[in-house]
């Protein structure tokens, strides 16, 4: 028994580590890093020192050949690269057999050093990432390490310091350095707390509110208080590691970029989606009861009755098979927003839903007088389910928007969104007040006062909802619904599309048409590009610095921010006037013609569409990958300002560009 506790234990550690790293294999590879300041250049200098007998192929490699060490920096509009990088070290070349190639390599350790050019006197740490193959007989591996060059300041940033401290006392900074990380941060710690309140919702549900006074008299029926609390404990524990099991096997298909782009905007993917929770509406609402095969539930409550821990165990499985029939939706959509960010978002998603399922449970089981308190079940506990009927049925249309995307259908507008989203509502509403009924419905004698509140706020819902159809730009949703399209009825469309009197009209003129204009509308009602060499001659030939939004049809983050910052007038209107605008689309599925595929050096795949191309650009020259991601770049390419990510401050969104267009004046 104590080896099968120790197995299970071990099992749980190992996945509640997954939530914190990413998974590892033997790496022969390891990196030091050092800064020397020659003059006006700096040199980055990235020493590997390879374990024998392994070798590490060069960064100069033909094509049609292994991975080549390569480095990608971020921040750089702090400096400027110069060059290539070069690499120094005891140079082994030698033809292989099965690339048919003469490549470089390195034993033991290789010197690679990257040339820089400042542009700020202060000082700053530069992240880099080393991706490279090293190789023995027989053997290969794919290697990835973070570098951090820490770059002292000047002998004049130490001067302006000292200015600024003697200032202060009269004046205040405008704005501080800006942390792209902020927002990921701080929208990993939402998506905590919304997976932690989705776990304590699903308790509510008809398959899992009745099994909390079983859970408990479970427990309650050991041999002492002591070991009752300890198996209380133990399937508390044991819930969160199914879950979290669960969320680490998605996390393992974060298969790249390209991988989670197709993933989550391909028409297959979202047809699924849509069509599995138009199923469990259907379900919630009494079209057909809905139950996993008591084949499966029945194997693993058998199992419970062995006793112990491993019975416990057993339990907590059944528990979580059991509740899958309400709570998949849930899960479901979690993990579908969790895969389309970090691989630990899965893990951290799964962590927190289960977190918040298994907390009551337990805590029931370790005080059990608490049960006293707790509702019967009963009538409320359908209308609970038909509740989430009407939530998940709200909830679909999101897929059935991303098959609209995928396809260009244009079927789905925002005004259709709305308008089923407003009906959803009121129907809500309805059955809150009782003026709507299904057929598993009991008798409603009289209004509680929680149901009254539910429904005054689904029907304040509903008419927040309303200026939405007339082109409100209804900021707290915009991530959720299609972005306003110059087709849709807008009684403020001075204020949100086209010219307006503090815009030059001249400004407003490109160099020629824009490719693209008649499959792709410019995000927020700028006017500008969707193809970056197009926008680069434009810049060339006005002199103007580019403004690169990398964005996607199906992106929440950059439907908001269209909305919430860049079609502010204040904003718009100052890039429209200082920029040529160029919008790159990552999700974008529309097929270039043949001559202009090309191979990419980052991944050896072909890119055929608009979007495979915009995000190879994004990861090969811009070093980011995400959306939505802001660049300021000058005419001749060099990043200006950026990376900047979703950012709602409007302040700090408008110092992002005043500082680009300040070093593109230089």
């Amino acid at each position: 028994m104590r080896r099968i506790i120790f197995l299970v234990l071990t099992s749980l550690l190992f996945v509640f580590s997954q939530t914190l790293y990413a998974f590892e294999q033997q790496n022969p590879v390891r990196w030091t890093t050092s800064v020397v300041e020659r003059d006006s250049v700096i040199e980055l200098v990235a020493v590997a020192k390879i374990d024998s007998p392994y070798h590490l192929y060069s960064s100069v490699l033909p094509k049609g050949g292994p991975t080549p060490t390569s480095f990608t920096y971020s921040d750089t509009a702090r400096f400027h690269l110069l060059g290539t990088v070069e690499e120094f070290g005891n140079v082994h070349e030698e033809f292989d057999e099965v690339f048919q190639l003469n490549l470089k390599m390195y034993a033991d350790s290789v010197r690679f050093v990257q040339q820089i050019k400042r542009t700020s006197p202060m000082a700053f740490t530069i992240a880099a990432t080393a991706e490279y193959q090293t190789c023995k007989e027989g053997e290969c591996l794919y290697g990835e390490a973070e570098l951090t060059f820490d770059v002292p300041g000047t002998t004049a940033a130490a001067a302006d310091i000292q200015k600024a401290t003697v200032q202060n006392d009269n004046t205040q900074v405008a704005s501080a350095p800006q942390n792209v990380n902020n927002g990921n941060e701080e929208s990993l710690w939402i998506f905590f707390l919304l997976c932690f309140v989705a776990g304590l919702v699903g308790l509510l549900t008809p398959c899992v509110f009745p099994m909390i006074p079983m859970t408990v008299t479970f427990f309650l029926g050991k041999k002492n208080r002591r070991n009752a609390l300890m198996n209380a404990i133990f399937f508390g524990l044991s819930i969160i590691g199914i879950y979290t099991l669960l969320g680490f096997l998605v996390s393992l298909t974060s298969m790249g970029a390209d991988f989670i782009t197709d993933l989550t905007t391909h028409w297959i993917t979202n047809t699924i989606f849509f069509l599995l929770f138009a199923f469990f509406a259907a379900a919630f609402f009494g079209l057909f009861e809905l139950r996993l095969p008591s084949s499966i539930s029945s194997k693993t409550d058998s199992q419970v009755d062995k006793g112990g821990f491993l019975g416990t165990f057993f339990f907590a499985l059944t528990t979580v098979i059991v509740s899958l029939s309400c709570v998949g939706p849930i899960v479901g959509t979690l993990l579908v927003e969790a895969a389309s960010g970090a691989a630990v978002k899965p893990v951290l998603g799964m962590f927190a839903f289960s977190l918040g399922f298994s907390l009551p449970f337990t805590l029931f089981a370790i005080f059990p007088s608490w049960l006293n308190k707790l509702p019967k079940s009963g009538g409320w506990m359908n209308s609970v389910k038909i509740v989430l009927g009407f939530i998940v049925l709200a909830f679909s249309l999101k897929f059935l928007q991303g098959i609209d995307v995928a396809l260009g259908l244009g079927w789905l507008s925002r005004p259709i969104f709305l308008s089923v989203w407003i009906v959803l509502a009121l129907m809500l509403g309805l059955y809150l007040l009782g003026y709507l009924r299904f057929k598993m419905d009991s008798p409603l004698p009289y209004l509680g006062f929680w149901r009254m509140l539910l429904a005054v706020a689904v029907f304040s819902f509903a008419i927040y909802l309303v200026p939405g159809l007339f082109g409100a730009p209804l900021y707290s949703l915009s991530g959720f619904m299609p972005a306003q399209s110059e087709e849709d009825f807008n009684l403020s469309r001075p204020l949100v599309y086209g010219t307006t009197s503090t815009t030059p009209t001249t400004t407003l003129s490109l160099c020629e048409e824009p490719k693209y204009a008649d499959i792709i509308e410019m995000p927020a009602g700028l006017v500008g590009y969707r193809d970056y060499k197009q926008a680069l001659a434009c810049a060339k030939e006005k002199g103007m610095p580019l403004f690169i939004e990398f964005t996607g049809h199906s992106c929440a983050n950059c439907k908001e921010m269209a909305s919430r910052v860049i079609s502010r007038p204040e904003i718009r209107d100052f890039i429209q006037a200082n920029f040529i605008p160029v919008a790159l689309y990552v999700d974008d599925k529309y097929e270039l013609p043949e001559n202009e595929w090309y191979v990419s050096t980052n991944d050896g795949k072909e890119k055929k569409t608009i979007g495979k191309q915009n995000l190879d650009l994004q990861l090969t020259k811009f070093g980011v990958n995400g959306q939505p991601y802001f660049f300021v770049v000058s005419p001749d390419g060099e990043i200006l300002a950026g990376p900047m990510a979703r950012e709602l401050d409007m302040a700090k969104f408008k110092a992002f560009l005043e500082e680009g267009l300040m070093k593109s004046k230089k």
